[in-house]
């Protein structure tokens, strides 16, 4: 009797047998024709009238859930990445101003296009972040609304505002917008995708059905979709034919992201700079310690491309976040050729690195959301370039401790733009760590009965059960640390410089 042979087990790690990528193969397409299936039965539950626009949106997941597929467990060739040089990476100093007897004309040229698609559930709001009140109760939207109104009546020009919504604020925003009729801002709008989660284990779409409304079983899938939504809508086209050039691009909750005719008159007039006609500019702006798991521009295989820290192998990601190397970071201020946008998505031409977001929901659901980044879009154009511009263009309201510094005597609010204060020594702004007692915007106004003085301030630390009574002055490095249990109470009129406060500090009415 033989003794039967037996191999070696499989050994994670290393070289793949010809037999395991054949199976990988037929997994792979089994998994790409049981999901077209499926699609097609959630497509048969679809209205007849919405049809064409949920095929268009599911043909447009299929193409990311094969890419998912086929990208999958490939990783960045670390060896590829170059790091730029000035001729990709211009610093903002060394552009022309622009010639004020072109400002009409060159703000004719422009769309304002601002991300929208955001719940403000991470300041503990519910609905739309943009309508969140930010400084002297104007919300986001109000503040974008009057940068444009200033340069639209000054100059009698038309920039139009438009806002890409997502299934989650498109209904809100929509209702709201109904105010803004008078004012001398076209103001337009348009729903992003919205794709069907996957389960994890299964790689089937979670929705059974599109008669039902069940907003849990999808997802909008990130920034990158604005390209083909974009087209979609039919303002792609519109624009065009209007004569208008280019989209800037911006996150809504961006109050540094306004309107700049010095990066304009770039575009407009590359041969001011011996430059081709360039289709894409990112501004970046220099990191630091709060950026740096932020996206970077590199070049890789000859293109500019942006590089996310999940794209990033796992024994380099120290050298990623590291300022010596990569010490610029995309703001997500991006200007964009309409006309390129139109030829890349009719051409399908826009490849964006797939981007995996694992979830899971509250029964219990392990999903997968398949999303794309718009400045991942940038190694599909030509000419493209980054912008190294100053800090004062990122200004983004993330938290309420970003708020605390928006709503301070740092900065003024003139005609929708914030600047900051004259009377601050410093051009950086203050790190501010306020704790959980400060998360939910509810909370944060009451435990301030007015914002304090933050001019001479260089770092906040707030922990635990803290209010702060009228007209306190925070300077220096000002940390307040509220024990468990205890409650401080900083008194109106308090000036803390350079002072840790920690205990039980309570004063009592009486």
């Amino acid at each position: 009797m033989s003794t039967p042979h037996t191999q070696p087990a499989f050994v994670p790690g290393h070289r793949r047998t010809p037999s395991q990528d054949s199976f990988k193969k037929l997994t792979q397409t089994d998994a790409e024709s049981v999901m077209r299936r499926e699609l097609q039965h959630l497509l048969e539950t679809c209205d007849e009238a919405d049809r064409p626009h949920m095929a268009s949106q599911l043909d447009a997941f299929t193409e990311i859930f094969e890419r998912y597929l086929k990208e999958a467990g490939s990783e960045i060739d670390w060896n590829r990445i170059q790091i730029l040089d000035d001729k990709s990476i211009l610093p903002y100093a060394s552009l022309d101003k622009f010639d004020s007897l072109e400002m009409r004309s060159l703000l004719d040229t422009l769309v304002v296009i601002k991300l929208n698609g955001g719940l403000g559930t991470s300041m503990g709001c519910t609905g739309a972040k943009s309508l969140i009140s930010v400084r002297s109760d104007l919300t986001f939207l109000d503040i974008n609304i009057q940068q444009l109104e200033h340069f639209n009546k000054k100059y009698g020009c038309n920039v139009p505002l438009v806002l890409m919504n997502s299934f989650n604020t498109h209904a809100e925003t929509e209702k709201v917008l109904r105010k803004y009729q008078h004012i001398q801002v076209p103001i337009h709008s348009f729903q992003q995708s919205q794709y069907p989660r996957v389960n994890r284990e299964s790689l089937l779409p979670l929705p059974e059905s599109l008669a039902n409304d069940d907003k849990e079983a999808w997802y909008p899938p990130g920034h990158g979709d604005i390209y083909r939504s974009l087209a979609r809508s039919g303002l792609l086209d519109q624009f065009l034919a209007m004569g208008k050039k280019w989209m800037f691009v911006a996150n809504i909750d961006n109050l540094g992201a306004t309107v700049d005719l010095n990066l304009v008159d770039f575009l407009e007039h590359p041969e001011k700079y011996n430059r081709p006609p360039c289709e894409f500019l990112m501004e970046v702006t220099e990191k630091t310690r709060a950026d740096v798991k932020g996206g970077t521009l590199v070049e890789y295989d000859g293109k500019l491309r942006l590089l996310e820290i999940a794209q990033v192998p796992s024994q380099h990601v120290d050298e990623f976040t590291s300022v010596r190397k990569f010490n610029i970071f995309n703001t997500n201020n991006l200007w964009v050729s309409l006309a390129a946008v139109k030829r890349n998505v009719e051409q399908r031409n826009m490849h964006m690195e797939v981007i995996v977001n694992p979830k899971t929901l509250d029964n219990g659901a392990r999903v997968l959301q398949l999303e794309e980044a718009v400045g991942a879009a940038i190694k599909n154009f030509n000419g493209a370039v980054g912008v190294n511009v100053p800090r004062s263009r990122f200004l983004p309201v993330k938290t309420c401790s970003d708020l605390l510094l928006v709503m301070s005597n740092l900065y003024t609010l003139h005609q929708g733009r914030l600047t900051l204060s004259h009377k601050r020594n410093f051009l950086t702004v203050p790190l501010v760590k306020l704790g959980t007692s400060f998360k939910k915007v509810k909370d944060f106004l009451s435990r301030f009965e007015n914002i304090p003085d933050c001019l001479e301030l260089d770092h906040l630390t707030v922990s635990g059960d803290v209010t702060f009574g009228k007209n306190v002055v925070l300077k220096g490095t000002v940390i307040i640390i509220a024990n468990h249990g205890e409650r401080i109470d900083i008194p109106a009129g308090a000036i803390l410089e350079n002072k840790i406060v920690s205990g039980n500090l309570r004063i009592l009415d009486h």
